[in-house]
């Protein structure tokens, strides 16, 4: 008998134990949930607030977005046509019309410069090019003799220009690629002066910054290839304080402006820089005897390898100004 109960007293305490230690933990466990309930600060509820309106205002946000794209979208095309401020590249070249003259500029004499000054050169070129690119008669861009030197700088420096659009690069000769009839050399030395633009030409501009140490080259090789060369009107209509020489870009955007005007005087005056003190002829001539003297005096051949306008790499100094035969300069009148 003892025996038979022994196992019904033991048994039952620890089955007891074992539920009363379950329903503890239950008990325990409820607390800690409502616990965490309840300690989560003012903050943190705002924070899930922001966050379900923040999703709940998705689609909204998205719609505003949508709306000001077509707002901008609508603005710039009411800019577009309005035409009120006149500087919007996009809408001069909608309105282009193209020239058919041919402007080239003759890289024939790499071996003539230094790095430095072939570097002056690449830099006027690429003026030459985001000029025309931008003209609203731009004309059909050549570039002569293209290799050596200038060539490899420009692969150096420029990659980029293997894709320029709107312009001829040739490895040939300007006398290969344009007919001998048609060709115009702008010297200084020429002892024509040019009067007028024939848009069926092709002119020349020489590719030439040197320090004045090969004057007259330009007009040498032109007359040896038996083609025409003039220069341009510039005495006719400016007196200038310092050398009357140009660069390669100031002769290449000067004939860009002359084909939107048709005016020199206009044309040599919107593109002529500050510094070198460009007054009307007709003026030089009322003023002082001694301003007549310099007019009249003698004129540098050649155009400069001076920095371009708005370069930031070029310094705007008179200093160590360079000499190059593009010129298109005339001599004063007598």
């Amino acid at each position: 008998m003892s025996s038979e109960m022994l196992p019904a007293s033991v048994e039952p305490p620890e089955v007891e134990g074992k539920t009363g230690m379950s329903e503890s933990e239950a008990e325990t466990q409820k607390p800690r949930i409502d616990a965490g309930t309840e300690t989560l600060s003012k903050r943190q509820m705002k924070k899930l607030m922001k966050q379900k309106q923040w999703e709940e205002q998705r689609e909204q946000r998205k719609e505003k977005r949508k709306e000001k794209r077509k707002r901008k979208k609508l603005e710039r095309q009411c800019q577009l046509e309005s035409n009120s401020d006149g500087n919007d590249r996009k809408r001069i070249r909608r309105h282009v019309i193209h020239s058919n003259l041919r402007l080239i500029i003759d890289c024939s004499f790499d071996d003539l410069m230094v790095l430095k000054d072939i570097k002056k050169l690449h830099k006027q070129i690429q003026r030459c090019y985001a000029e025309n690119r931008r003209a609203s008669h731009p004309v059909q861009f050549y570039l002569t003799s293209h290799g050596g030197q200038l060539k490899k700088n420009m692969n150096e420096n420029d990659k980029g220009w293997v894709n320029w659009k709107d312009i001829h690069i040739k490895s040939e000769h300007y006398s290969e690629v344009i007919k001998k009839e048609d060709l115009v050399y702008l010297t200084s030395d020429s002892p024509n002066v040019l009067k007028d633009l024939d848009e069926s030409k092709a002119y020349v501009i020489g590719g030439l910054v040197d320090h004045n140490h090969h004057k007259g080259l330009t007009f040498k090789q032109a007359s040896s290839y038996g083609i025409e060369h003039a220069q341009l009107p510039l005495a006719d209509f400016v007196k200038m304080n310092s050398r009357k020489v140009l660069a390669v870009n100031h002769v290449f955007e000067i004939i860009l402006e002359f084909l939107e005007t048709r005016d020199w005087q206009e044309a040599f005056f919107t593109i002529l820089p500050p510094r070198k003190g460009a007054v009307p002829a007709h003026k030089a001539y009322e003023s002082s005897p001694w301003d007549q003297q310099s007019l009249q005096g003698g004129w540098d051949s050649g155009s400069e390898g001076e920095p371009c306008e708005n370069d930031p790499d070029s310094p705007q100094k008179e200093q160590d100004q360079q000499s190059s035969l593009a010129s298109a300069v005339s001599p004063a009148p007598q």
